[in-house]
């Protein structure tokens, strides 16, 4: 894929950042392309801390959900949690029952059936929990669009404190947006217009925390008996991606710190069943490892399931638990593979590869993988990609995920006539719709779409051009300071132009790495890895011809000269350290 390399050039003093906080001045420069001004803000980067936290009373409506709670539980009235399916809802929904229970509610937590219920709180999941003597409603990560849900619960006398972190829905005429919140007792959504929480990018679990954080308050229980919820709040942060700054990146950095220890039966057996006991735990295990096991069950079976893993209270139990996560989990991977090739042919032989936004139906895919491979359609093609499946019900469910340059829920609300529900946010959205309406609403959301050609080029961000040579140990040690990684802030990328590789090797049992070396004019030479080999020696042969790329691979004299974007990593071999680069983009030098 054709990138457009753009390099950061914003502005600060970064000799003095670099000398008041000891670092170098190539750190304290890819800190602020990370958006991360001020003195306190910078240490507070450098050292996220629990300290930092926000207080829960900053967030709009905590003051009656707390006192709502706090009044039901003197009355001896019984509470339900509803959440969503996903990592943020099975976390959202762990943190509040456990933190309900040590506050002494008499609360229970019900998770909808992704497939069967679709997501969110609904009328029948009202009207359920008042036939079993429910008083208190609590949704999590869900519940800010449960309009018709939370009237039905009014009509039947119940309360219902809405907590979730979505955007709230809204009706747009002469360009005034008029917001849509549901009739509930109590809101609590940083999104809220009308709230003024300093950080409106975090996760549901995250609200839970709050929630807990002021209920204990007020019942003068330790917070310091909260701090192991951290892990839970830092995994939902990570699989939810959220931008990992501010307060963000204090839950994570405390989930890393928690994890390796964790007390929990089954997080410690899904820890081990992946092969992760005794070893550092970084942010790329929960977002890639261990979430997506947890995210499995409700995705293959019920989410239910991973609350169990959460509560089991003895290791039999824990590890029987973790290896069905573990076992849907391969099956969900074995899936998303197979569906992926179908959805890729499908766009390549239609017409629907000259769209700018690709609505992929397949019927047979099973619905709850589309958003993974409508998140592998987007990054194939750089396009925002919108996966439909048919339900057991006879409708079209779908799943979309998008770029930065196009806000998906707009663009959703936009065409809502062609849809029966919809909702999410800007990168990602869930909708079901009728059969027949599949083709209009294609049709209309590229008539509506507003991208050009230059919109759907990726920008890769350069944050330092720096030459091979000073990319060495000490300069690796620097950059410790600056996971953990994510959404915001991304591994930063440092670049050199007109690289001569001086020689490539294939390496690997199946042939999937390649190991360079690189010159540069000043004479300095580094060893780079890059992991996607045919890719790369097609680009060869394509730019500099066969010879020469047979001349590379042979070590010897050649003419391919490359501008090549990396990371700096340590490469252990045989008890030796080594500076290795990571190779992430690269294109033909242009002389």
């Amino acid at each position: 894929m054709i990138h457009r390399w753009m390099m950061y050039s914003k502005k600060a003093d970064f000799d003095r950042i670099a000398e008041q906080f000891h670092i170098d001045p190539v750190i304290a420069r890819i800190i602020r392309n990370r958006e991360v001004v001020g003195d306190q803000a910078i240490a507070e980067y450098l050292a996220p801390n629990v300290e930092y936290l926000y207080s829960p009373w900053m967030l709009k409506g905590m003051e009656e959900a707390v006192n709502i709670i706090l009044d039901k539980m003197m009355l001896q009235y019984k509470l339900r949690i509803i959440s969503d399916y996903d990592v943020d809802g099975v976390m959202s929904a762990y943190i509040l029952y456990r933190g309900l229970l040590r506050a002494g509610a008499d609360v229970d937590y019900y998770i909808p059936d992704r497939v069967v219920e679709g997501y969110g709180i609904n009328e029948e999941m009202i009207e359920e929990a008042h036939e079993a003597g429910i008083n208190t409603v609590i949704t999590c990560d869900n519940g800010i669009a449960a309009r018709d849900a939370v009237k039905r619960a009014r009509e039947l006398n119940m309360t219902v404190i809405v907590t979730d972190h979505h955007e709230i829905p809204f009706e747009e005429n002469n360009g005034v947006r008029q917001y849509l919140l549901p009739d509930a007792d109590a809101i609590i959504d940083p999104k809220r217009v009308d709230c003024n929480y300093p950080l409106e990018e975090i996760c549901g679990a995250a609200v839970a925390y709050k929630l807990v954080e002021g209920i204990f308050e007020r019942r003068g229980i330790d917070k310091h008996e909260l701090y192991p919820m951290l892990a839970y709040v830092g995994m939902a942060t990570v699989c939810d991606v959220m931008p990992l700054l501010d307060e963000n990146r204090c839950f994570v950095r405390a989930a890393l710190d928690l994890l390796p220890q964790t007390e929990n039966e089954g997080l410690k057996e899904l820890i081990a069943v992946n092969d992760l006991q005794g070893k550092q735990i970084t942010e790329y295990h929960i977002g890639f490892v261990l979430g997506p096991c947890i995210n499995a069950t409700g995705r293959l079976d019920t989410a239910m399931l991973s609350m169990k893993l959460l509560m089991a209270e003895n290791r039999t139990e824990a590890q029987e638990t973790a290896r069905q996560l573990y076992e849907l989990n391969e099956e969900r991977k074995r899936l998303t593979g197979e569906y992926t090739e179908q959805a890729i042919e499908l766009i390549e032989t239609s017409e629907l590869k000259y769209d700018k936004i690709l609505v992929v139906y397949m019927p047979e895919c099973h619905e709850s993988i589309a958003g993974i491979i409508a998140g592998r359609i987007r990054e194939r093609y750089y396009r925002p990609a919108l996966v439909l499946t048919m339900t057991a019900e006879g409708l079209v469910k779908g799943s979309g995920r998008s770029i930065d340059e196009y806000n998906m829920y707009d663009g959703l609300t936009g065409c809502r006539e062609y849809l029966l529900k919809y909702g999410g946010h800007a990168m990602a959205a869930g909708f079901t719709l009728e059969l027949a309406n599949i083709e209009q609403l294609r049709k209309a959301l590229n008539t509506q779409c507003l991208l050009d050609d230059s919109d759907m080029v990726p920008t890769i961000h350069v944050d330092v051009p720096m030459p091979i040579q000073y990319a060495n140990m000490e300069m690796v040690e620097q950059l410790r300071v600056l996971p953990p990684f994510g959404k915001a802030n991304e591994k930063p990328l440092f670049a050199e132009a007109k690289l001569k590789v001086a020689s490539a090797r294939v390496l690997g049992k199946s042939g999937n790495v390649l190991k360079l070396t690189l010159e540069n004019e000043a004479g300095a030479s580094a060893e780079a890895v890059y992991f996607e080999v045919d890719s790369f020696l097609e680009d060869i042969r394509n730019w500099f011809g066969s010879d020469e790329c047979d001349q590379m691979l042979h070590g010897w004299l050649n003419n391919v000269v490359l501008d090549v974007a990396y990371y700096p990593t340590v490469n252990e071999y045989n008890g030796l350290s080594t500076v290795q680069l990571n190779i992430k983009y690269y294109r033909k030098h242009e002389f």
